[in-house]
This record gives C-alpha cells, structure tokens and sequence, in this order.
C-alpha cells in the first residue's frame, strides 16, 4: 500500500525527530545534499584514511586515485537506492527500518547504527580537537602539559571545548545544521590548495617532479596494484557503509528526487576526485620535503611554521570535521537512541545521551582503538552494516515494489511490520547469518584475499537470503 501522503500532524505519541517530514520542513535543493557529503568526504580522519591507505598498501599515486573514485560512484549509486524511501515519505532510517526488521525489530539495526555513530561521532571530535590545538599553539604558544589517555592538557582543553560547541549547534535544530554544512564545506579546499602552495615554495618547486617519483611506484607489479586497488576500494565503501544505510536521514528533507540525486552526484564523486587528489599530493609533497611520511595535515601545518597559516588551517579543519560529525554520527546516533523509546527519549535527550558517550570514546581512540589499525576497524564496522544494507533494498525494491504504509510504520502494536511479535524472523536470520560471514573475511586469514570485498559480500549475501526466505514464506 503506498501511502505517501500521510500528515506529520497524523502520527502522534512520538518525539518529532521521528516524524515523517513534510510541506516546507523539506527544503533542501541539490547544494544542501552536496554539502552533506562534502563535509562527509573532506574531514581530518577522512584525509588521514586517504593517506594512510596510500601509504600502507605501497600502489601507485594513480591506482589509488582511481580506487578512491571508483568507490565514490559506487556509493553514490548505493544512496540513491537507500534514500529513495527517505526523500518520498519523509521518515528516517529507524522508521524506515521497521518495514524490513519489523516494528520492534527495527531497534537493532537502530541501535547498532546509533552504536557506530555515537563511535565514530568521539573519534571525530578528538580528530577536530587536534586543529583546535592547533590553533591554541598558534595564538598562545601553549602545548603539551600532563598527559592522560593519551592526551595532554592542552589535548583534553581543546577535546572538551570542541565537545561543547557540537552540543551548541545541534540544540539549534537542524535549520542550523544545514547551515552550519553550507558555511564548512566549501573551505576545507581552500587551506588544502594554500598548504600545497606551501609545500611547493618549500621544494623550490620541485615537488611535482619530486611527487611523480612516489606516485609512479616503480617497484609495483600487476598483481600488487590490483591487490592495493580492491583493498582500497573496499575500505573506502566500507568507511562510507553506515551513512549509505541511514541515508534517508538526510534524503527525507530534500525537496524532491531530483534534488537528492544531483546532490548525490556532484557530492560524490566531484568531492572525492578532488579531495583525493589534494590529499594525496599534500602527502606525496610532505614526504618530499619534510623526508617522511604524514597522514594528519594538521602536523604538516605546523611543520610548516606559519602562524597564519597554522590559524585559518585550525578553523577550517575544525568546521569541516564537525561538519561531517553532525552528518555522519551525531543526527543517526540521535534518530538510533530516540527510536529506542518513541514516546520518552526526546531529540535533545538523545543528542545528551550521544555526547556523554563520545567523551570516553574520544580517549579510547587515543589510547586503545587507534592501535589496531585505520584500516581493519573500519572494514569491520562496514562488514558488520553490510548485510543491514542488502535486507533494507531488497525488501524495498524487490519485495514492497517501493510502496510503503506510513501510518503502520507508526504502529508499534500492530499493522502490516508486526510481523506478529515486532520482530521480522527473515530479516534476522538474514543479518546473522551474512554479518558472521563478512566479519570473518576482515579477520580470519584463511579468507584474507575477500576483505576488500566484505561489505560487498556482506550485502549480497544478507540481501539474497532475505529474499529467499521471504519467497518461501
């Protein structure tokens, strides 16, 4: 049944984050979708990816850039499926969900996506804690002091201070955060370009020449650049798996199709040519002129001993970091909690509860997490999302033909997503079945040639059995 039409106004006993959006709450055009992924793409954790994963599998400057765009179209594809129900009847992924998992069902992948968020959201505020160091060494001369979990004085100041201001601009609303996204992405690119310059005038301008030698990979052979190139790719969709499942969180306020796609498009792959590109040539040129091999730009600034610099780069890193923190994490950690409890757990409540646990995650990713490798962590939450991605399409695309019941999405005590008890058998032997699988690729040796394929595997193989059990239901 397609009931798109359904009023806001209509469904009562839950907390209006929840709600579906409709009339003039949907009002952003294809720049408003465009900045939600150029925050996404251009932050100071996803530089250090970019980097780190050109530097540690050993390709080309070429085969890496290609695999960084590569899987900027692949993603692009994958949120216009997963959007498409957020941006026709206005709900967000927790809502969205229940056709799928059922009504109660729709708590787990819920909760496991406001799990990865709520994550993901302390790790980027410690990332946009070091620029605001950055900038409080600039200006002040201050660094270091005593050091706990991994940080110093100056280091939990800046954690702190950041902490509070992400809470600042989302008890706003999200009129602000849309804001917000329009002010931070555009200049992210500008410092990025000013801190090449820089290089440039460092190696008197050799750093092109200089860069083509690392770029080149003269000792690569076929066999490692195709390697290099999957594992690359993969990672990236990986590090992109949780806002490609809860994307209807943001397609919901889109004014129409048309805006979401065109938004999607030059989101994208647009973003990811060019931050890729001045990523990796801001990484080649370090290596050039400072000798060694740096992943976070915020050390190459301050290597660079310019005090201007070292304060528009600070202010800037800082925007588009939490940019994409309230993109990625913090509106689909707020969404994941609140659907815990519709008629309890308010917007702010939720967003309350998200920031209380970034401030011990942000000290865990100094001292614990952060050792296990960029990499592995991150192909292991996108193996762990996949599956939940294959179910959601499958069972909108193939199963429902893109027509959804607004009004029994609603209805947590009965209805068509019921699934007699809440929770949708098929969708969860699905998921466990598919998860485990795609796990063991990133950690088990015996399938270590399929880790640059987990979140692929992990969302055919959810989506497939789904499919099956529901045909022989």
């Amino acid at each position: 049944m397609d009931n798109s039409t359904t009023n806001s106004t209509q469904i009562t006993g839950v907390d209006d984050a929840l709600k579906p959006v409709t009339g003039e709450e949907k009002s952003w055009g294809w720049f408003g979708i465009f900045n939600v992924w150029a925050n996404d793409v251009q932050s100071l954790f996803g530089y250090t990816l970019v980097a780190s994963l050109f530097i540690s599998f050993g390709v080309s400057g070429w085969t890496a850039f290609a695999a960084l765009v590569l899987s900027g179209l692949f993603v692009m594809y994958m949120v216009n499926m997963s959007g498409a129900a957020g941006e026709k009847y206005g709900i967000p992924y927790p809502v969205f969900a229940r056709a799928s998992m059922g009504t109660a069902g729709s708590k787990l992948p819920a909760i496991l996506r406001a799990i990865v968020a709520v994550f993901w959201y302390g790790v980027q505020v410690y990332f946009a804690s070091t620029a605001l160091a950055l900038l409080i060494n600039a200006v002040t001369g201050a660094s270091g002091g005593a050091e706990m979990m991994g940080l110093t004085t100056v280091g939990w100041i800046s954690f702190l201070i950041v902490w509070a201001i992400h809470i600042f601009v989302f008890w706003q609303g999200m009129g602000w955060v849309e804001k917000f996204l329009n002010f931070a992405g555009p200049f992210v690119y500008a410092v990025m370009i000013a801190l090449l310059v820089v290089l440039w005038v460092k190696s008197d301008g050799q750093l092109l020449s200089s860069a083509q030698t690392i770029f080149a990979n003269p000792e690569g052979t076929w066999g490692t650049e195709f390697t290099g190139f999957v594992a690359i790719f993969g990672t990236m969709v990986a590090y992109f798996a949780a806002v490609m499942i809860n994307f209807s969180d943001f397609s919901r306020y889109a004014k129409d199709k048309s805006a979401m796609t065109k938004g999607n498009f030059w989101g994208l792959p647009f973003n990811m040519i060019l931050f890729s590109a001045l990523a990796l040539l801001t990484t080649a040129g370090a290596a050039v002129v400072y000798g060694e091999s740096i992943i976070n730009p915020t050390e190459i600034v301050e290597k660079a001993d310019s005090v201007i610099l070292s304060i528009i780069a600070a202010l800037t890193f800082l925007a588009a970091t939490m940019g994409i923190n309230l993109v990625a994490n913090f509106i689909p950690a707020v969404n994941g909690i609140a659907n815990l409890s519709p008629t309890t757990i308010s917007f702010r409540k939720a967003g309350l509860i998200t920031s209380a646990f970034a401030l011990v995650i942000g000290g865990l990713w100094v001292s614990v997490i952060s050792q296990i490798g960029i990499g592995s962590f991150v192909n292991t939450l996108g193996a762990m999302m996949a599956p939940l991605f294959g179910i959601l399409v499958v069972d909108y695309y193939i199963v429902r033909k893109q027509n959804l019941n607004v009004a029994d999405l609603y209805n947590m005590d009965g209805g068509e997503y019921h699934y007699g008890n809440g929770w949708h058998d098929n969708a969860l032997i699905a998921f466990a079945i598919a998860a485990v699988f795609s796990i063991a690729t990133v950690w088990v040796p015996l399938l270590g040639n399929l880790a640059g394929y987990a979140w692929i595997i992990g969302a055919v193989l959810g989506g497939v059995i789904y499919h099956f059990r529901c045909k022989a239901a």
